[in-house]
């Protein structure tokens, strides 16, 4: 007899996050609004929250902030994934007073479209208006 409880299910909606931060390709990125985009439900603030507390198993480093800024307090773990899987990076300018370089969006940003799933963001070109997410 197992006396360790079980773990309690994963909620579908994280599921779902969750499998669309696996199918984003190393090297590439998503927002937390193109990933809410992508699945048709929730918005950036849901996506986050799902990464926070079920995204360790996950390549966590390729769900991003619209600007491009390392998420606080893992900066140097995710920057260390960036180099490794060859992402795009720009480097930290002198004017902006910070160290650390901020992932290069134009370049990093995956739409989705070789997964078969809706193009998201302005990448995608699918022509549907794309706001900014944070």
């Amino acid at each position: 007899m197992n006396d360790e409880p079980e773990a309690p299910a994963l909620p579908e909606y994280a599921e779902r996050v969750l499998e669309v931060a696996e199918m984003i390709p190393p090297g590439r990125v998503m927002t937390y609004g193109d990933v809410a985009e992508w699945l048709e439900e929730g918005g950036p603030r849901q996506v986050g929250r799902v990464m926070a507390l079920y995204g360790g198993g996950a390549p966590w480093w390729r769900v991003v902030r619209s600007d491009g800024v390392l998420l606080p307090g893992h900066e140097l773990r995710a920057l260390g994934h960036y180099r490794a899987e060859g992402t795009p990076l720009r480097t930290a300018t002198r004017q902006s007073g910070d160290h650390l370089p901020r992932l290069d969006m134009k370049r990093a940003r995956w739409d989705g479209a070789a997964a078969g799933g809706p193009v998201v963001g302005p990448a995608g070109g699918s022509g549907q208006t794309h706001t900014a997410h944070t």
